[in-house]
């Protein structure tokens, strides 16, 4: 796995993923979706105190569907009760029937016990990966390089749980590779580490213009909480992740076919044009 340089975003795709917030950000059924996980999210629940269980569960929800939710929220739930320290010294077995309620059991296994060791060497190498001071970029590098299941996704998902929603880390999952980046025009490196430079692009359209994405969120009546002194960085992923799997993931036959060109991309004029007795998709 290569580390992932932060290169310049052009303006183009600055603009394109203000645009695509924008219009996302006023769809009702996307809104919803917002306001209930964003000041409390089920797969990263503020209840948990301990930054070590934080990142664990971030890697534990890996092939997690959204219909298991519940269920991974009792495992974490368990796993949080024990506590990390506990966890680590289970035994085999008994991590095995902790985690065995969401399969592949061996690979949860080894993520907790690389966790463990990555944590460890971080303590003795004097690095805090909650402080504002410490590089995200440098330590979600090496947490995809040592921790054994990690990838750059769950790296940063697990750097932006141990650090709390509003730190700036955006999260990038598979299909906002897949599917996202191709609705903004953004071209991606192949492999693992088009997730760093999709959330490098997300990450420098929010402080390029965070003003304006905030103003979004009160535009379109979006209840939730976004502090003072944060980038609007949670309120844009969470955003954009729950506008593609309700359009784009099928796609949404509301969905524009011009994208990224056409700046509405749901419900435009082309939509009706297409469904026309010879209009063009």
């Amino acid at each position: 796995m290569t580390a992932v340089r932060r290169t310049s975003v052009k303006p183009q795709e600055i603009q394109r993923v203000h645009r695509l917030v924008a219009r996302a950000s006023a769809l009702q059924d996307v809104r919803a979706e917002v306001e209930a996980n964003h000041d409390n999210n089920r797969w990263w629940p503020v209840t948990i105190t301990d930054p070590r269980v934080r990142m664990l569960a971030a890697g534990w929800s890996t092939r997690v569907s959204y219909r298991m939710v519940g269920t991974y929220a009792k495992v974490i739930d368990s796993a949080d009760a024990l506590g990390f320290d506990a966890l680590v010294a289970s035994t085999e077995d008994e991590l095995a029937g902790l985690v065995r309620p969401l399969g592949l059991a061996q690979t949860r296994i080894d993520y907790l016990r690389s966790l463990a060791e990555l944590l460890q060497g971080w303590s003795k190498e004097g690095v805090d990966p909650l402080s504002p001071s410490s590089d995200s970029d440098e330590l979600i590098d090496d947490f995809a390089q040592r921790v054994r299941g990690a990838s750059y996704k769950v790296a940063q998902c697990a750097l932006l749980t141990a650090r709390g929603y509003h730190c700036g880390v955006i999260p990038v999952d598979s299909g906002m590779v897949s599917k996202l980046a191709p609705a903004l025009g953004i071209d991606l490196p192949s492999g693992a580490v088009a997730h760093e430079r999709m959330r490098h692009v997300l990450e420098a359209a929010v402080h390029a213009r965070a003003s304006d994405f905030r103003a979004l969120a009160t535009e379109h009546g979006h209840q939730v909480s976004i502090p003072e002194d944060a980038k609007p960085t949670w309120w844009v992923h969470l955003t954009l992740i729950y506008f593609k799997r309700l359009y784009l993931n099928g796609p949404s036959p509301q969905l524009c076919g011009r994208r990224p060109l056409c700046a509405k991309a749901i419900g435009c004029a082309h939509r009706s044009q297409a469904e026309e007795p010879g209009g063009t998709r």
